[in-house]
């Protein structure tokens, strides 16, 4: 959706019939309550917070509305005893999907593991655990996010290769051409909405529920905000 009708639809929402009481409403504001709305919708879908109580991938719906924000990437890693420890996840990273790897031992190379997250605290139990601590032999092991860092543990059984981490990306922020950000000063170029258009009447109902909030508009603020919640 082109970014001016989505400010069409957004005044349209947000003002009384017939009216222009709330056309005042900088351009910058109109940007920051959507891409807030987008954020928390976002997240909803990933973590099942939505009204479906379904999370990510747990429906054909749901891999349809975010497959556009599935990325991978290649992490750098360095062996270290017990454990590899990668560099710095990708900046654009919003959520974690999953980890591969490849080890190497003696002379045996290439081979794919299973990994599943575990917490940090929980860490040496597992490097115990005969049937989920590191094996080279079942291809199985186990990986700890802390610092924005993974740590793939080994127990010095094995060296890792490589690393391919598989996540959500953070949707790009709305801004419109012109418009300038207050955070900068800088005069914004235009950034559409990467959701599609459906999802964007949604986000477009959350975004004017927080600004009618703002402004104790509290007709436009409960419809908004139901149109929202019964859609997501």
């Amino acid at each position: 959706m082109k970014n001016t009708l989505l400010r069409i639809k957004f005044q349209q929402r947000l003002n009384k019939l017939a009216s222009f009481d709330y056309d005042n409403i900088e351009c910058w504001q109109i940007a920051e309550a959507y891409n807030k709305a987008q954020r928390e919708w976002f997240r909803r879908q990933v973590h099942g917070l939505n009204s479906r109580k379904e999370a990510s991938e747990q429906s054909l719906g749901l891999i349809d509305d975010l497959q556009k924000f599935v990325a991978s990437s290649e992490l750098k890693g360095e062996n270290k005893p017990l454990y590899c420890e990668s560099k710095n996840i990708p900046n654009d990273y919003a959520y974690f999907i999953k980890i591969g790897i490849t080890g190497k031992k003696d002379e045996c190379k290439g081979r794919h593991f299973k990994i599943y997250l575990a917490e940090e605290a929980n860490a040496d139990i597992l490097l115990t655990d005969p049937f989920k601590g590191p094996s080279f032999e079942w291809g199985e092991t186990f990986a700890t996010l802390s610092n924005n860092k993974f740590k793939i543990y080994t127990n010095d059984d094995f060296q890792v290769e490589d690393i391919f981490l598989s996540y959500y990306r953070k949707p790009l922020d709305v801004t419109f051409d012109g418009c300038i950000n207050p955070a900068t000063g800088l005069i914004n170029t235009d950034q559409i909405s990467e959701f599609k258009d459906d999802i964007v009447e949604l986000i477009i109902d959350e975004a004017v529920s927080i600004i009618a909030g703002d402004i104790e508009s509290i007709t436009q603020y409960q419809r908004s905000q139901a149109n929202a919640q019964k859609s997501t």
